[in-house]
């Protein structure tokens, strides 16, 4: 089969294109021919070989695809040759293996995808199985009215919005342009406010009369992230899942306790939690693929790329130009 492989770390230079043997199922396996991967942040940082979680090299990147299953092996009882599937290999131990025309695991790992759903929109799930654990799992119960989504033209930041709204929640997408301020308003945001040209808080509590808002999501952190407190409304929350500004600068308890008192709640969330727990992960891509089904979320598409193109491929990803999901194909 054809596979990109990772020998060691670098640009996106390193992603090789090779002939590789195509995997035979074992028992309860099944080999599923890919239709389309989807490209994930996490593959620029095993690339890169600062991911926390890295295969052992050589390996096949990849946490995402859609395709359908060819081929069964002994005692498979819940899938079927000629069924088309959803692989997120976030729940395999290697983490990896779908830069690949082919990819064999446990099909008790592999989902289902119901008929009529799209399989281009099935390879872009990873972010919003990530969105889903932030609003459902995450939150434990929080209750909410509105949320103002930081990065709301993100991968994640799509998820959140399209769930936000699916759920009847008054969305406020933080964008850094004009072109992400449509894009987001595209996928359900009821207000945006562009960072580079309006003050975030100032405008957050413009939009909602001064109160502010119930729940922020940010995935920036750095040191800006304990400014976002005073955009909430009294007991409200502050929910950080990634730092790509770095570490909080700050004193959160400062940031908290002061006037006016608000009583803010700070959590952080990463995917990994769910490691050891199945069951919840399966529950979140079950009812994603429902409101898929349903027409309740849609992935948009940025651009489809050969698997073969790889390099090109990161390159694009990392230009910060996507909106919605960048696909390869085989």
């Amino acid at each position: 089969m054809k596979a990109i492989q990772l020998s060691q770390p670098g640009g996106p230079e390193m992603l090789k294109y090779v002939d590789l043997p195509t995997p035979k199922p074992g028992p309860g396996e099944v080999l599923v021919k890919a239709h389309s991967i989807g490209v994930c942040m996490p593959e620029v940082y095993v690339r890169q070989g600062v991911y926390a979680w890295m295969p052992r090299l050589p390996c096949i990147p990849g946490i995402e695809m859609s395709g359908t299953v060819v081929e069964a092996g002994p005692g498979c009882r819940q899938l079927k040759v000629g069924q088309n599937v959803f692989v997120c290999a976030r729940e395999f131990d290697e983490r990896a293996n779908c830069y690949a025309e082919y990819f064999k695991g446990s099909e008790s790992r592999i989902y289902p995808v119901p008929d009529g759903v799209d399989l281009e929109q099935v390879a872009g799930l990873a972010n919003y199985q990530v969105a889903w654990h932030l609003l459902n799992s995450a939150l434990k119960g929080f209750q909410y009215d509105s949320v103002l989504i930081v990065a709301a033209a993100g991968g994640v930041g799509t998820g959140l919005v399209q769930l936000s709204r699916a759920y009847g929640k008054r969305v406020i997408g933080v964008v850094s342009s004009a072109d992400r301020g449509i894009y987001a308003r595209a996928q359900g945001c009821h207000d945006i406010i562009d960072r580079k040209t309006q003050n975030v808080v100032d405008e957050a509590l413009r939009l909602t009369d001064g109160r502010g808002v119930d729940l922020i999501i940010d995935c920036v952190g750095g040191a800006g992230m304990l400014k976002l407190f005073d955009a909430l409304e009294r007991f409200g929350m502050l929910l950080l899942y990634g730092r790509i500004d770095g570490p909080v600068n700050g004193n959160i308890y400062e940031a908290i306790n002061k006037k006016p008192w608000r009583s803010a709640a700070f959590r952080y969330f990463t995917i990994h939690t769910l490691d050891d727990w199945p069951e919840r992960r399966a529950l979140a891509t079950h009812e994603l693929l429902r409101l898929m089904k349903d027409g309740k979320i849609s992935v948009p598409i940025f651009d489809r790329v050969p698997l073969a193109d790889a390099p090109r491929a990161h390159r694009i990803f990392e230009s910060g130009a996507v909106m919605g999901k960048l696909l390869m194909k085989p």
